[in-house]
């Protein structure tokens, strides 16, 4: 999908990356076939709002997103911060100096149209341009596991049964030179 543009949000994006976020991340829920953890959902989508708003006050210094947008319309999302409490503490602080890349959502209705490898090559050379060598990721959402698999490979770090019998997650170290951008 080629007609898609790719920047900064501005504070203006609030309300609609707001609905945005609530959109993805139901339906993301719904596939994993958790759609009934209202409170977990709505958890999620507040520490979104929260990153989104770290983003805007910080000017892209606490958090750096970057978002797609297809004729107007808000249809991916991406951004990297500090490496979350999960990361540091699952990892005995090994990744504690990295970035985390994170909130790598796209629109249900844009979804395997290479919207996320366009939003993903972006942040790894804003990481890049940074200085940044490596990055790591987590997911515990067994759909997202597949493409990080796919991408990345196996995870450094596999908790087994972290979200109860049979959800594990996974935590990634990536260096940001192996990635040589993804073919849309």
């Amino acid at each position: 999908m080629n007609n898609v543009m790719i920047r900064r949000p501005a504070a203006e994006d609030v309300k609609d990356l707001n609905h945005f976020f609530r959109i993805v991340i139901t339906d993301t829920f719904l596939k994993e076939g958790i759609g009934g953890l209202l409170e977990d959902m709505e958890e999620e989508i507040k520490a979104k709002e929260n990153c989104l708003n770290g983003d805007l006050k910080s000017g892209g210094k606490d958090r750096y997103f970057l978002i797609a947008l297809s004729e107007d319309k808000i249809v991916g999302s991406v951004e990297y911060g500090p490496a979350s409490e999960l990361i540091i503490k699952s990892t005995d602080q090994a990744l504690k100096s990295l970035y985390e890349v994170g909130t790598v959502f796209v629109h249900p209705d844009y979804q395997k149209k290479g919207i996320g490898n366009q939003l993903l090559d972006a942040i790894i050379l804003a990481l890049k341009n940074m200085g940044a060598d490596e990055f790591c990721l987590d997911s515990g959402y067994k759909n997202s596991q597949k493409v990080w698999k796919k991408k990345f490979g196996e995870p450094g770090y596999l908790l087994n049964d972290y979200w109860g019998e049979g959800a594990h997650h996974m935590i990634w170290r990536v260096k940001t030179d192996s990635i040589h951008t993804f073919r849309h």
